[in-house]
C-alpha cells in the first residue's frame, strides 16, 4: 500500500474541479444570504446566533473523535471566555474547557497568519488541563502512526502518516504551501478548493499524538474565514458528524493518491450542507428570543430556570424532554410541586406534553 506522502510528487496535490460549479454558486449564494440574516439581527442576538455556533462545532468537533462533552460546560467556558456575563466557574469537564476555547480562539483570530507556533497553540489551548496529552509537541517515537478501525485482534488500517523523524519537515512544508497558495480577492472558488485540501493535507502528516482531527477541522474552519475575509457562520463538524463513515472512507481514499479531486466534491458538499443548516438555526435562535419574550415574564424562579436549561440545549432539543424527576432534579423541589409547576407551564403555552404513564415527557412549544 503507497499512501499520498509517498509519491514521489507529494505534496503536489492535482485535482479536476468541472464537478464542483454547482456547489460553488450554491455556497456563495447561501453565505451571502446567511450574511444578510446575521447583519439584520440586533447585536444581542447576532451574540446568541454566533455563541450557539461555536458551541455546536465545540460539541461535534469533538463527537467525531468518540468523546462527549456537556453542552452545559462547552457554553460555560465559552461564555467566560468571551466576558459574556458572570459564569460559575463549576465547569466539571476540563476538556469541555479546552474544545470551547480553541473554538472562541479560532474564531477571534481568523486572520491570524498561519504558522507551526499558531498551531501549536491551538494544541496546546485543547490539552492544556490534560495530563496524559504532551500538548503543542509532535509526535516522537519510532513506532508508526497509524489510523485503524474494527474490534481489538480484527482491526483495519486505514492510513499509515509519515514516521515521526519527518514530521518537523512536513509541517514546515504544510505552512509554506498554506501561506503560498494563491486566492484572488473573495473567489469562493479557491476559498472551498484551498479548505478542502488544507484539511485533508494537515490530516495526512497527522502531526500530533491525539488532536489531530479537532485541530485539522479547525484549520478548515480559520481557511475558509481568512480567504473570504470574514469569519462565517456554519458548523462544518455538525455537517460531518452527521456520517462520520462516510467522512472517513472519504479520508482514506484521498490519502492513497495525490489526485484529490474527489475529496474536494465531498468536502465542499460538506460545506454546503454545513452552511444550509446554518439558517435552521438561526430560525432557531431567533424564535428562542420571541419564545423568552412572550413567556418569561409569566414565569416563576423555578420554572424560568427549566425554561432556559431545555433553551440552552440547542436546536436538538432537550435530551428525552422534561420530566417531573427531571424537574424535581432541576430545582430542587418536591414532586407536588414540580407536577404543579408543569402543568402551569402546559397552560400558559410554554409546554406541550407527550407521552403518556411513565413515558410522559414535556417539550418546548417552539417552532423554527
Amino acid at each position: 500500500m503507497q499512501y499520498n506522502w509517498q509519491h514521489k510528487n507529494w505534496p503536489n496535490f492535482i485535482y479536476d474541479t468541472s464537478r464542483i460549479e454547482e456547489i460553488v454558486l450554491n455556497f456563495a449564494l447561501e453565505t451571502g444570504e446567511v450574511k444578510g440574516l446575521i447583519e439584520g439581527l440586533t447585536k444581542e442576538n447576532q451574540q446568541e446566533a454566533i455563541l450557539q455556533f461555536m458551541i455546536n462545532e465545540a460539541i461535534k468537533t469533538s463527537e467525531i473523535e468518540g468523546e462527549f462533552h456537556s453542552r452545559q460546560d462547552v457554553m460555560s467556558s465559552i461564555k467566560k471566555r468571551l466576558g459574556i456575563h458572570s459564569i460559575s466557574d463549576n465547569i466539571r469537564d476540563v476538556n469541555a474547557k479546552g474544545i470551547a476555547e480553541l473554538m472562541v480562539e479560532v474564531r477571534e483570530n481568523y486572520a491570524t497568519p498561519l504558522s507551526e507556533n499558531l498551531i501549536e497553540n491551538w494544541h496546546d489551548i485543547l490539552f492544556v488541563n490534560d495530563r496524559f496529552i504532551k500538548n503543542s509537541a509532535y509526535r516522537t517515537g519510532s513506532d508508526p502512526m497509524v489510523i485503524v478501525s474494527g474490534s481489538y485482534g480484527k482491526e483495519s488500517v486505514h492510513y499509515e502518516a509519515p514516521p515521526s523523524y519527518k514530521v518537523p519537515s512536513e509541517m514546515k512544508q504544510f505552512v509554506q504551501w498554506y501561506n503560498t497558495y494563491t486566492i484572488h480577492e473573495n473567489n469562493v472558488k479557491e476559498s472551498l478548493i484551498k479548505t478542502a485540501i488544507a484539511h485533508l493535507y494537515f490530516e495526512s502528516i497527522h502531526p500530533f499524538e491525539d488532536g489531530n482531527g479537532r485541530i485539522g477541522r479547525a484549520i478548515a474552519e480559520k481557511c475558509l474565514s481568512e480567504s473570504l475575509g470574514r469569519p462565517l457562520i456554519l458548523s462544518i463538524s455538525t455537517s460531518i458528524e452527521k456520517d462520520k463513515s462516510a467522512y472517513y472512507n472519504a479520508l482514506k481514499t484521498a490519502q492513497k493518491s495525490l489526485d484529490v479531486s474527489e475529496w474536494i466534491y465531498y468536502f465542499l458538499q460538506i460545506i454546503l450542507n454545513a452552511q444550509k443548516q446554518t439558517k435552521t438555526t438561526i430560525g432557531f435562535t431567533l424564535e428562542k428570543v420571541k419564545f423568552l419574550d412572550r413567556i418569561n415574564p409569566k414565569l416563576n424562579e423555578r420554572q424560568q430556570k427549566v425554561i432556559t436549561k431545555m433553551l440552552d440545549s440547542g436546536i436538538e432539543g432537550f435530551k428525552g424532554g422534561m420530566t417531573a424527576k427531571k424537574y424535581m432534579s432541576i430545582t430542587k423541589t418536591s414532586k407536588a410541586t414540580a407536577t404543579r409547576d408543569l402543568q402551569d407551564l402546559i397552560e400558559k403555552q410554554a409546554l406541550i406534553v407527550s407521552g403518556s404513564g411513565r413515558n410522559v415527557h414535556y417539550d418546548l412549544n417552539i417552532s423554527y
